[in-house]
């Protein structure tokens, strides 16, 4: 048995190439808000993450019930890019339910947040009658809808 509790989840994170776009998809097109956005000190996140050199922006945006992190990496020069695939250990997504999974997509399509496939739908599980879809932003950020049985 552990010595401590887990109170509940903080947030959620990803690495993001254009803090604006990302911004604006979660804002505009999901609804989000921003609840701050600002660079971080960057002796403390090269104590953190360990990466030499890092210049960092930071923003939270909240969702319903969840909170999101958007990092983007200013600086250093060199640093590379992941394309995972759903296969791949490792790889994360995050899912959100929608009442219109096809209204989700078309508000998505602007930001160039793109489904990988047509929605289909669920025959198994607790989402069975619903449908589902996966989509990917500029960034390879995987994002699942999930439609609700109805």
């Amino acid at each position: 048995m552990s010595s401590f509790k887990v109170l509940g989840t903080n947030h959620t994170s990803f690495t993001v190439s254009n803090m604006d776009r990302t911004v604006a998809f979660f804002t505009d097109a999901l609804g989000f808000e921003v609840i701050s956005r600002a660079p971080r000190d960057s002796a403390i996140i090269e104590r953190v993450t360990g990466v030499k050199g890092a210049q960092i922006e930071v923003a939270y945006i909240q969702g319903p019930g969840h909170r999101l992190e958007l990092i983007q990496y200013l600086a250093p020069a060199d640093k590379g890019r992941v394309r995972s695939l759903p296969c791949d250990t490792g790889f994360a997504h995050i899912a959100y339910d929608v009442d219109d999974i096809d209204a989700a997509i078309a508000a998505s399509e602007p930001h160039g947040v793109l489904p990988i496939g047509n929605p289909v739908a669920i025959d198994k599980g607790p989402n069975k009658g619903g449908r589902v879809v996966y989509l990917r932003d500029p960034d390879d950020v995987t994002i699942e809808y999930i439609e609700r049985p109805r």
